[in-house]
């Protein structure tokens, strides 16, 4: 892996560890509401255990880039790279904000883009 690809997939990882705090940790708080445009304190207080499981699956995604970073492994880093953007592409669809698009798939595409031509 070049180091630019090490860097994107570094920056990848770190994007879903903040997802996995934001999810886990602060859904509730004025930044977590205010992040994911909830209507709410109360819709995020009845939400809050759906969002926590959500940002432990982040958190899946970001140990695994980094563990494919640390085993210097392509193999892993394209599996984990694939599977970003899908849910960004599928949270995209869904919530129908294209910003998640660019926010969470488009990182992981450049990356990509970066193993392909290195």
């Amino acid at each position: 892996m070049t180091l630019l690809t090490t860097l994107l997939i570094a920056f990848v990882a770190l994007e879903h560890l903040c997802f996995l705090i934001l999810e886990m940790f602060l859904w509730t708080t004025p930044k977590g509401i205010k992040t994911f445009g909830l209507k709410s304190k109360g819709f995020a207080e009845e939400t809050k255990v759906l969002a926590a499981n959500q940002g432990l699956y982040n958190g899946f995604l970001a140990a695994g880039l980094v563990y494919s970073i640390i085993q210097k492994s392509i193999d892993t880093a394209i599996l984990f790279l694939v599977f970003v953007t899908f849910a960004g592409i599928y949270g995209s669809y869904s919530t129908k904000q294209i910003k998640l698009f660019y926010v969470q798939s488009m990182p992981a595409i450049v990356a990509l883009i970066t193993m392909v031509f290195n």
